[in-house]
């Protein structure tokens, strides 16, 4: 006769013991990665705060950054690429929840920057950009480059969090492209950009009517995708979350962490956050941006080696993801949320088991991500802005 096999109790009573989870995190090695990985940053956080408190701050900001773009895989490529092609807008429905949730925040900013619209100046930093040939140009370049390399900046960003190699090609391509731009920078501001109009709705409507214009826009274009979806007859869901029975603390306690550190998140949700963040920078200091930056490090290299591109004509009184001159030293709040974004995507990628070091079997691959992110940073030079800065953040802005 078999012998009747003894229930185990879900947690054992060592397992409720400190000595007990030690012994259950160690036996999962992302775990421990991942917490390595938030230890340097921990410290990474303390130097750039004893540096400059913006510093610090922008640090964790773009850890955030980096982490929710990775979770949710946040890529504005994807988002216009499903919807033609696979008849799916899970992602530019999440771009559009967004801007929305931004345009809201950053409405009430303006408002109190700038009380009297009459006045017809403009609120500092944000990203009103002047329009013309150089914007049409610019991001006709842009997404032709997207399309080359194979992602947009977000998408390279967390990308590059995951290992793969032909994003980091295509980032230091979008570096050089925005210096190759800066050399042009001068012919561009006096053909297009100097005269280019910056329009800002709160001048025609006020404030309340821009944000309503705004919103309803942003309404009908979700609506849009919602038919063109329904349409197609392909809607993709989100993958529900299974996790264990929750019939005890420690089981609710692992289906929260695996919500967050291991089970891909909703394109909503991700967008929802990425544009309540994008408010929060903007409090702080600007909206969230990325071209500048890498203007920043190239023209600042190119200086120090001799061979920079020398002055540039009106960028001082750009707002947004202009050019810039790199005269300013190396540290820089913007320098820790750009690496910020990137190391938090690495984060994240550590944690749900995602990061390996992908090289492209094809040696065509390299030349594509180089070519595609030279085109892209040349585009979003003289546009002033990539998705993030020149659409992300100008929309609501």
């Amino acid at each position: 006769m078999a012998q009747a096999r003894s229930v185990q109790p879900a947690v054992s009573p060592a397992n409720d013991s400190f000595l007990g989870y030690l012994t259950g995190f160690l036996k999962f090695p992302n775990l421990v990665w991942g917490a390595v990985a938030i230890a340097i940053a921990i410290g990474i956080y303390f130097f750039a705060n004893s540096n400059e408190a913006l510093m610090g701050t922008f640090w964790v900001l773009g850890l955030t950054f980096g982490f929710v773009l990775q979770r949710s895989r946040f890529c504005f490529a994807s988002g216009f690429r499903d919807i033609f092609l696979l008849s799916h807008g899970r992602n530019i429905k999440g771009i559009i929840i967004g801007m929305a949730i931004a345009a809201v925040g950053f409405s009430a900013l303006m408002a109190r920057q700038v009380p009297n619209t009459a006045l017809g100046i403009l609120p500092p930093d944000a990203n009103v950009l002047p329009i013309g040939w150089h914007t049409v140009l610019g991001g006709l370049l842009f997404g032709f480059g997207m399309v080359v390399a194979g992602g947009c900046v977000s998408g390279s960003i967390y990308r590059m969090g995951e290992g793969y190699v032909a994003s980091w090609v295509s980032f230091f391509g979008i570096t050089f492209g925005v210096l190759a731009a800066a050399f042009t920078w001068n012919w561009w501001w006096e053909f297009s950009i100097k005269d280019g109009a910056r329009i800002w709705l709160p001048h025609l409507i006020g404030h309340a009517g821009a944000l309503a214009v705004t919103l309803i826009a942003l309404v009908v274009l979700y609506l849009a995708v919602m038919w063109w979806e329904s349409r197609g007859g392909m809607v993709v869901p989100d993958h529900p979350f299974t996790g264990e029975p929750e019939d005890s603390f420690v089981a609710r306690v692992r289906n929260i962490v695996k919500r967050i550190f291991v089970h891909g998140w909703p394109a909503l949700l991700g967008g929802a956050i990425l544009g309540g963040l994008n408010f929060v920078s903007y409090v702080i200091a600007r909206p969230w941006g990325f071209t500048g930056e890498l203007s920043r490090w190239s023209i600042g290299i190119s200086n120090g080696l001799g061979i920079g591109p020398g002055e540039l004509a009106g960028v001082d009184a750009l707002p947004g993801c202009t050019l810039e001159l790199g005269n300013d030293g190396v540290l820089h709040f913007m320098l820790f949320l750009v690496i910020g974004m990137i190391y938090g995507s690495f984060i994240a990628a550590l944690f749900s088991g995602e990061f390996k070091i992908r090289v492209p079997r094809q040696r065509v691959r390299f030349v594509q991500a180089a070519g595609g992110g030279l085109i892209m940073g040349y585009g979003a030079g003289i546009a002033m802005g990539c998705t993030i800065g020149a659409f992300f953040s100008a929309i609501p802005s």
